[in-house]
Order: structure tokens, then C-alpha cells, then sequence
């Protein structure tokens, strides 16, 4: 479930079905749904039974198996079965199960620490890799006015702060953060409380620059 959605930016189509077996019709409604609805992704659904009908022909684990094999070439297809997490076979358990997923899935910030003495391009390189191999809605650049491990900094806090907005003005989901003042702390533990707090629905990833 970690490849999917995203508030205001990503429209998720579900297909449930027992896919007893998967088949070329499926996929077929699959790419027209993608297309017509401008959807981000499709997610097939897979139950272990459909109360309405017979017990099924395959297995959950072949019909799983088959799903995929058929999906694997689909970038923006995903096949999922929950019935053991929502132990009901209700689509509105379902879709209420979905949408807690979706909030705690694809509320992810990355963090990205440092002096940023000068920011450069390795800094806006990594940041695009995170944002895509993390799927994060967003990155903030945290500067801070020394590391205490370092020589003190080459160019002043406002310099680095103005250059770093420079650099990610672009950037829809890059942001640029001056926070020491208000944690009073240049210790990262101290920081990352601090965000959580502040960020009680998102899940915080922090990286650094090495």
C-alpha cells in the first residue's frame, strides 16, 4: 500500500472483485478508468469471497499471483488483498479502511538538515530522489546557523537562507525552514520532536546531507 495517493493531487480508483480469475476485461477497465478519470493509480482489490456468489474457483494466493503477473507492466496498477486488516466484507469498511490508510500513507515530509554553506546542487538532487523514491508530499530544507561539528560558516544565516530559497524556487514541494530560534536546540533529536509536534498527522523522514 506504500505506492498510491495523495490529498488534492492524487485521484485513486479501487476495482474490488474476487478476480476468481483475473482476466483481460479487468485490465481493459482498468487502463479506460486511468485514462477517462485522470486517475493517479487504480488498486484491484482482491476478496476471499463474494458473498453473492459460489465459492470461488482459485485460490486467494493464485488469484493474487495471477493479478500481479497480469498488472507487473502497469506502472499506476497495484493489487491488494485486506481482507485480514478489515475483517469485513462490507465496500463501505472498506473505503472508510482506504481513506485512514491513505491520510497516514501520503502525509510523509522529509526533513533535510544542515548549514547549507553554500546549498548547491547535490542539495536539490537528493531532495528530488527522496521526494520520488519516498513518495513524500514534501521536503523542507532545515537550516541551521552552525554545526556545532564543524568550522563556523562561511557565508552568514540570511545569505544561506536567501540562496536556498533562490535555489528551490521551482520546487512546488521543496521548502526552505530557519527553525533554531524556536527549537533553541542544534540537537537533531530536539528537532524532530519538535516537528512532530507540529506535524502531529504527518509522518516525519529525516535525511542528511553527508
Amino acid at each position: 500500500m506504500q505506492k498510491q495517493f495523495k490529498k488534492n493531487y492524487n485521484k485513486i480508483g479501487i476495482l474490488g472483485g474476487t478476480f476468481d480469475p483475473p482476466h483481460i476485461g479487468h485490465l481493459y477497465i482498468s487502463k479506460i478508468a486511468l485514462k477517462k478519470l485522470k486517475l493517479n493509480a487504480v488498486i484491484w482489490i482482491i476478496t476471499k469471497h463474494n458473498p453473492l456468489k459460489q465459492k470461488p474457483y482459485l485460490s486467494t494466493k493464485t488469484r493474487m499471483r495471477l493479478s500481479k503477473s497480469m498488472t507487473k507492466s502497469q506502472k499506476k496498477f497495484f493489487v491488494e488483498y485486506l481482507d485480514d486488516k478489515i475483517k469485513s466484507r462490507n465496500t463501505f469498511d472498506l473505503l472508510n479502511f482506504l481513506k485512514k490508510k491513505i491520510k497516514q500513507i501520503y502525509n510523509k515530509v522529509g526533513i533535510l538538515g544542515g548549514t547549507f554553506d553554500p546549498p548547491h546542487i547535490g542539495h536539490l538532487h537528493i531532495s528530488k530522489i527522496a521526494l520520488k523514491k519516498l513518495k513524500l508530499k514534501k521536503i523542507i530544507w532545515i537550516i541551521a546557523k552552525q554545526n556545532p561539528l564543524k568550522q563556523k560558516p562561511y557565508l552568514n544565516i540570511k545569505t544561506r537562507i536567501r540562496l536556498s530559497k533562490d535555489i528551490t524556487k521551482s520546487q512546488k514541494k521543496i521548502f526552505v525552514k530557519y527553525l533554531d530560534d524556536k527549537v533553541k536546540s542544534k540537537n537533531t533529536f530536539d528537532l524532530l520532536n519538535y516537528f512532530k509536534k507540529k506535524n502531529k498527522k504527518n509522518k516525519i523522514i529525516f535525511f542528511n546531507w553527508c
